[in-house]
């Protein structure tokens, strides 16, 4: 990108973010005086505002109208989130002030807001952005966000509709169950996903850059120095490249597994409460939320038949007669005995073949092999 697109990009947002902190605070004097802040209202003010402020007419209406419906969005949510009770843990929090040196820049424009041509990306308000294209758009996009995150890069993200890819059918299914020692344990032991550690791996990296950003962290009132800002960019770079590593390792794993099997039982497990359990530091590298999300858009992507488990007493059922244990099993038992037929198996490989029997696709021989036509017949 240009010099003179990212400067461009930048006078951009803080038009645009001058707009969200103006919303913020009609809303707030709005909930004060017990009177409503709808969409309507947001866009006369936009309105008023760019007839007396030049420096507001400058830019493109497109994105400061999508901010606008942004901001309306993400109130509606909070106030739904207030209204039916959540716990406040659970709600989603009131829109606040954007602040310069922290919001990151985030432009949403529609169709009409921009176009592609010879390979290059025109933003309304005279923007023009060399992309550099990591594949081609099976379709004209809808819309598209340009942004930036936080080592500094940016990136254009189009919305195009989603085609299925179908590939060859196997007659084979697969069970899934999401661990912490391993990420993902399988009815097949081809397809179990080891734990990466990518996060450990980077531990001793990540420390040395926290170290720095405390010794040169700026008092309260005062500006960050050129070398806080450089330690929060190396850390924020390091942050960047895990989280690449344990997407890329999710998406590998994903595709062989979708591409071996036509139906797969999931888990449908919420990693959130590990958060708060001695093993939060190992769950958080494990991945398994990416790795889950990895497997649905892959099946969605290529026409799978991929079923949800709910996870509840799946570690005390046995996978062959359904009997279930009287207590719940500590983490530290790590074989299945069933007390009624006398099955013994690992305690995760258990699980995964529970998995298979909740979905409804309990294998009839080995790896999970089935019979020709058997998948069609169930769900005929």
């Amino acid at each position: 990108m240009s010099s003179a697109a990212g400067t461009a990009l930048l006078a951009e947002w803080d038009r645009c973010r001058w707009i969200w902190n103006e919303c913020v605070a009609q809303s707030k004097k709005a909930h004060a005086e017990g009177e409503k802040c709808g969409p309507a209202g947001l866009d006369k003010m936009l309105t008023a505002a760019r007839a007396v402020t030049p420096w507001l007419a400058e830019g493109s209406s497109v994105p400061q109208q999508q901010l606008i419906r942004d901001f309306g969005k993400s109130r509606a949510k909070a106030l739904k989130d207030i209204k039916v009770r959540l716990p406040q843990r659970q709600r989603a929090g009131m829109p606040r002030h954007k602040k310069k040196r922290e919001a990151e820049p985030t432009l949403n424009y529609t169709r009409r807001g921009f176009r592609l041509k010879d390979g290059r990306l025109h933003l309304a308000g005279g923007i023009v952005l060399s992309v550099v294209w990591s594949r081609d758009l099976p379709a004209d996009p809808s819309s598209v966000r340009v942004y930036r995150d936080s080592v500094g890069h940016w990136y254009a993200s189009f919305v195009v509709p989603v085609e299925v890819q179908p590939i060859p059918e196997t007659g084979a299914v697969i069970g899934v169950d999401w661990g912490v020692r391993e990420t993902a344990t399988t009815t097949s032991d081809a397809h179990d996903l080891s734990h990466a550690e990518h996060g450990r791996n980077a531990k001793a990296k990540l420390t040395h850059y926290d170290r720095m950003m405390a010794r040169r962290k700026p008092g309260k009132g005062q500006a960050a120095s050129k070398g806080y800002r450089e330690a929060k960019r190396l850390r924020a770079k390091t942050c960047q490249k895990i989280a690449r590593q344990r997407q890329d390792t999710a998406r590998k794993w994903a595709k062989r597994v979708v591409t071996d099997h036509d139906a797969i039982a999931v888990e449908d497990f919420r990693p959130k409460f590990l958060a708060k359990s001695t093993m939060a530091r190992k769950a958080a590298d494990a991945a398994i939320g990416a790795t889950k999300k990895a497997l649905l858009e892959m099946g969605r992507k290529h026409g799978r038949d991929v079923r949800l488990v709910h996870p509840a007493h799946t570690t005390m059922d046995c996978a062959q007669c359904g009997a279930r244990t009287k207590h719940a099993l500590p983490l530290s038992e790590r074989t299945y005995t069933c007390t009624a037929c006398g099955a013994v198996s690992p305690r995760d490989k258990n699980s995964a073949s529970v998995m298979l029997v909740r979905a409804g696709l309990a294998p009839a021989g080995a790896e999970g092999v089935r019979p020709p036509g058997a998948l069609l017949q169930e769900a005929a």
